[in-house]
């Protein structure tokens, strides 16, 4: 700086023109930002403020000086006797200017005969601009500043906190005086004037996963506003001066020390932005966060984000409990909608109770509330007594208000440990708007003041303990975030815990359990999966296997989506979503069904553990599990399973293995049509005891054929030359036509929405079974599965059949044709 006033002082000396005097100091400020970086990793939060203020001081006084010279040149008069004074507003005037904040001065004049006034401010000004500083600037003659304040609530507050510079003494002793007029007057109007601001910028910016620092919940205006108001009733210069009763020191130095971090963060935002930029959007978290010394990982960027919504609920929380100490007494009308309750020496188990009283209806609590559970005495672990009260809040109509007054008190962590990972922390998914404490407490809102009238009569429906188990679920559903496990699953051992230090009842906590587990279930599978696929409901209704369940997920997935944040839930998706419950309910009335759907779910958990799974390509893994057949996972080992699919990987046309222990095992896996009744004729010597037919993947299908007997090993190359010529295109030998009864052929064309299944309850019959496929096959009936078993010359087979075929159109003629004691070509 010294050197730059030599160089201004040479160049006015010279009499050199504005313009050029502007280059040079345009040249030093540009090189000046340039060292910022450095300055700020040097530097603490408001430090490093200071320090640029202080700077931008020098160079105002330095164009003050060049405005006066260039008017006055060698008569230059002292300053107390130019009516001129230049004030610093805002952050400016708070020393807190960020980097790219606007640079807002106010200069005051008077009118006084000789000193040219006017003329040096227009200098000024102009100059001003020449250097290239971003500046809001207000100029206004002395006498008018109170009828100024009186006009623009925001223009008061800058001019109440407005900082002396440079100028004359005199004038501003001047301001001074104006400023006590300005301080006193209205003061009622104005408090309440900034308070509703202050509820408008909340609504409009609340904390979320990349808030505001300045006009957001817990951002400096929040912080500002205690100042001004603080201005305006006590004339005292900083926070920290409000009278002890008002700010506790140990609470200012939790307050200070968050307002200090978020300082930093919002000079680095400025810095990595290289603009003025107050919302810590997440792609320039990383930035941000190297810039304050952490590490590159994410798990350093969760650590950081999470430590400014902390410093943001802080400054929330302290600046509301003060503000309504300083002004409770003055406008109690502020604080009517609030509930207060009686706070005087309670314990914290008392005042939980009183909170429970009162959550018939929603409410907000006075901040004095706030303040008493703060600073409410506790227990150093949970007691009895106070678990059962904790247990309470869940039966109480609006839980959430006193979970939220938990929560803005610091207290959530007490009161359910298992949520203590989970405050304050970010979720960087791009789909959540809110941290994940935030977004659980807007889940249970949106449980507890449902809109949709169909899924508020299921809610309604619900017993009062299932409606408290539900509260806990919805609330405590993401409490398993922030581990390196699935979420899921660390919540479902989460809220096991939970449930045995709350003694809930063995089969509620199941219930939690299984919610917990699948909470995500619901909306990926509506959103994802073909709804109108029988096997995508089965499945999804298999892990929740009772209308309760179905009713809890429906209403917990609801609860969620909407707890989100703004937009998430829509038309769309309910309808998605409402679709999969109706069609889920549907399937409860098919139990057997269910049964084996949910016995493939548990066989394909197992798989997914298996190492040769694993070690297979993501291709592979998912042709192996778009298997829609229950009885191929039911029925064969995971060995098998893998054995199989691995081999039709490899199938072109067909390829078959024939086994012949202790007896004799056919298996064909095929892609092209098979004349399976041929090769069951051609085998028709041989009692066949066990077939299964499963559709694989793209296309193919495998036939497991068992029989009674083993044949001899001469005999191989006969049923090798039967499967082959199975698959010619030579014609059918004629069948023989099986004794079958009307009253042993079952048929039900609503056994699902996608299959109709024929059993048949006969005698054993060689022959049976190819006349029966043969039958099949000239009507282009497509068997998609069977179960051919025979116990003490009893046949019990089962065939589905998809309904897209003509089955349904034919089944008189199935029967007939069975019955009628005929023989076919």
């Amino acid at each position: 700086m010294t050197q730059l006033n030599r160089q201004i002082e040479q160049l006015i000396y010279e009499c050199a023109p504005d313009f050029k005097i502007a280059q040079v100091i345009k040249r030093y400020i540009k090189e000046y930002f340039k060292t910022l970086p450095d300055i700020f990793s040097q530097t603490g939060g408001k430090d490093f403020l200071v320090k640029h203020t202080n700077k931008i001081d020098t160079v105002v006084k330095l164009v003050y000086k060049i405005a006066i010279r260039d008017v006055f040149g060698n008569y230059t008069p002292p300053k107390n006797y130019v009516p001129i004074a230049l004030a610093a507003l805002g952050s400016y005037g708070r020393e807190q200017l960020c980097v790219h904040s606007d640079i807002d001065l106010m200069l005051v004049y008077e009118n006084t005969d000789g000193y040219k006034s006017q003329e040096i401010i227009e200098k000024m000004l102009y100059m001003f601009w020449d250097i290239g500083l971003k500046l809001g600037h207000r100029v206004h003659e002395l006498s008018e500043l109170p009828e100024v304040a009186r006009g623009d609530i925001t223009i008061k507050s800058a001019i109440l906190e407005s900082r002396f510079i440079e100028g004359s003494a005199f004038l501003w002793t001047g301001v001074e005086n104006k400023l006590t007029i300005i301080r006193k007057e209205k003061q009622k109007e104005y408090i309440i004037a900034k308070i509703e601001e202050q509820r408008l910028l909340h609504q409009r910016f609340p904390i979320t996963m990349e808030p505001n620092l300045k006009e957001g919940v817990g951002g400096f205006r929040d912080a500002n506003l205690v100042f001004w108001v603080g201005k305006i009733l006590y004339n005292v210069p900083k926070i920290r001066d409000l009278p002890n009763e008002i700010v506790q020191e140990s609470n200012y130095r939790q307050f200070r020390i968050a307002l200090e971090f978020l300082f930093r963060v919002r000079s680095a935002l400025h810095l990595v932005s290289k603009k003025k930029e107050d919302r810590l959007r997440l792609e320039r978290l990383p930035d941000v966060a190297r810039l304050l010394g952490y590490d590159s990982t994410p798990h350093a960027h969760m650590r950081f984000a999470k430590k400014t919504i902390d410093s943001l609920r802080m400054i929330k929380l302290f600046g509301k409990i003060w503000l309504e100490k300083m002004v409770s007494s003055y406008i109690p009308e502020l604080y009517d909608d609030k509930l207060d309750i009686d706070t005087k020496d309670k314990r914290l188990i008392e005042l939980l109770e009183e909170l429970n009283k009162n959550a018939i209806n929603e409410y907000r609590v006075h901040p004095r509330v706030s303040k008493a559970l703060l600073d409410a005495k506790k227990p150093a672990r949970l007691n009895e007594a106070l678990k059962r009260t904790i247990k309470d809040i869940f039966n109480q109509e609006k839980s959430q208000s006193t979970l939220k007054a938990l929560h803005e008190a610091r207290l959530l962590n007490y009161i359910l440990p298992t949520m203590k990972k989970v405050i304050d922390l970010p979720q960087f998914d791009g789909y959540h708007q809110y941290a994940v404490d935030v977004h659980s407490l807007h889940c249970l809102w949106h449980l507890e003041n449902i809109e949709d009238d169909y899924i508020k009569q299921i809610y309604n429906n619900l017993k009062p303990k299932e409606k408290a188990l539900l509260k806990m679920v919805v609330f405590m559903h993401d409490a398993g975030k922030g581990r390196k496990r699935d979420h899921h699953l660390v919540g479902v051992s989460l809220f096991r815990l939970f449930a045995k230090s709350m003694k809930l009842e063995g089969d509620l906590a199941t219930l939690g359990e299984r919610l917990i587990q699948y909470h995500n279930l619901m909306s990926t599978t509506a959103q994802r999966e073909d709804l109108y696929s029988e096997k995508t409901i089965l499945q999804f209704a298999s892990r929740f296997n009772s209308k309760l369940l179905l009713d809890m997920i429906y209403l917990l997935t609801y609860a969620d989506m909407r707890g989100v944040g703004e937009g998430i839930y829509n038309n769309f998706n309910a309808r998605l979503i409402k679709t999969l419950y109706v069609e889920s309910i549907e399937v409860l009335k098919h139990n057997e069904m269910l049964g084996l759907t949910a016995r493939k779910l548990k066989k394909i958990e197992t798989l997914k553990k298996n190492n040769e799974f694993l070690s297979l390509s993501n291709s592979v893994k998912k042709k192996i599990l778009s298997i829609s057949s229950n009885d191929f996972f039911i029925h064969n080992s995971r060995e098998q399973i893998l054995d199989i699919s691995i081999r039709a990987i490899e199938v072109q046309r067909y390829s078959y293995q024939i086994a012949n222990k202790s007896f004799l095992t056919i298996e064909i896996i095929k892609k092209e049509n098979i004349h399976l009744a041929t090769l069951l004729s051609k085998l028709a010597n041989l009692h066949v005891v066990r077939m299964s037919i499963f559709k694989l993947f793209d296309g193919l299908k495998y036939f497991k054929i068992d029989f009674m007997e083993c044949i001899d090993e001469s005999e191989m190359p006969l049923v090798e030359y039967a499967i082959e010529d199975a698959f010619s295109k030579k014609p059918k030998k004629r069948l023989k036509k099986p004794e079958i009864f009307a009253k042993e052929i079952e048929i039900d064309c609503e056994h699902s929405r996608d299959y109709a299944m024929m059993r048949l309850r006969s005698k054993d019959q060689r022959g049976m079974l190819a006349y029966i496929i043969n039958l099949l096959d000239s009507l282009s009936i497509d068997i998609a599965s069977a179960k051919i078993h025979t116990i003490k010359s009893r046949v019990n087979d089962l065939f589905l059949i998809e309904k897209d075929g003509s089955f349904c159109h034919n089944t008189d003629n199935i029967i007939n044709d069975l019955t009628e004691l005929t023989c076919v070509e």
